[in-house]
């Protein structure tokens, strides 16, 4: 079965953008994109917003949100011709909720030591991972199929992900992703 990917208007992400906390961008000319330049990005990114904030992200929205960067950044350089970017955003769940994009998939909670317990919703961070292309073309998340090779990718995104989905752009468009930290 194949499942297109939610349309989101752009401005759905005007509220987003305008209360991220943290905000990065990069954008690579045709052909200097690399998923590895995606995945370091996305580090320092998650490394400077817990330095700020005085804590860590759990392992597990850290390994999320690299496997997500990689694999739409992967999709943008073999499905999109021309330019790319990565855009990633720090901002409060319920910021996010109040931008009508709450779709949480799961706790995963932001840990500061062993003494202390990870906070209610209301208190953790979102990243909002995105990546645009020079593509109008939406992408389709494929279900899983065992004795298909490839296509698995957005399958793995979704799965990671609090919320998913793609905003036209005026050249192109942009698939965005939210990870609960």
């Amino acid at each position: 079965m194949i499942i297109a990917l939610g349309m989101w208007a752009p401005d759905r992400w005007v509220p987003r953008r305008a209360a991220a906390q943290l905000r990065y961008g990069t954008a690579w000319v045709s052909g200097a994109a690399r998923t590895a330049d995606a995945r370091r990005s996305v580090q320092a990114f998650l490394a400077r917003a817990a330095a700020s904030a005085g804590t860590r992200f759990s392992a597990r929205a850290e390994q999320d949100a690299l496997l997500i960067a990689s694999e739409l950044v992967g999709n943008a350089l073999r499905h999109a011709p021309g330019p790319c970017g990565l855009v990633l955003e720090l901002y409060a769940a319920d910021q996010a909720e109040a931008a009508g994009h709450a779709q949480d998939a799961g706790r995963v909670g932001v840990t500061g030591g062993d003494d202390r317990e990870a906070p209610d919703d209301s208190q953790r961070s979102v990243l909002g991972i995105g990546v645009w292309d020079t593509s109008p073309a939406l992408p389709l998340v494929h279900e899983r199929d065992g004795a298909r090779v490839g296509g698995h990718g957005l399958y793995l995104v979704r799965a990671c992900s609090r919320a998913l989905g793609a905003a036209l752009r005026p050249v192109g468009k942009e698939i965005i992703a939210e990870v609960a930290l």
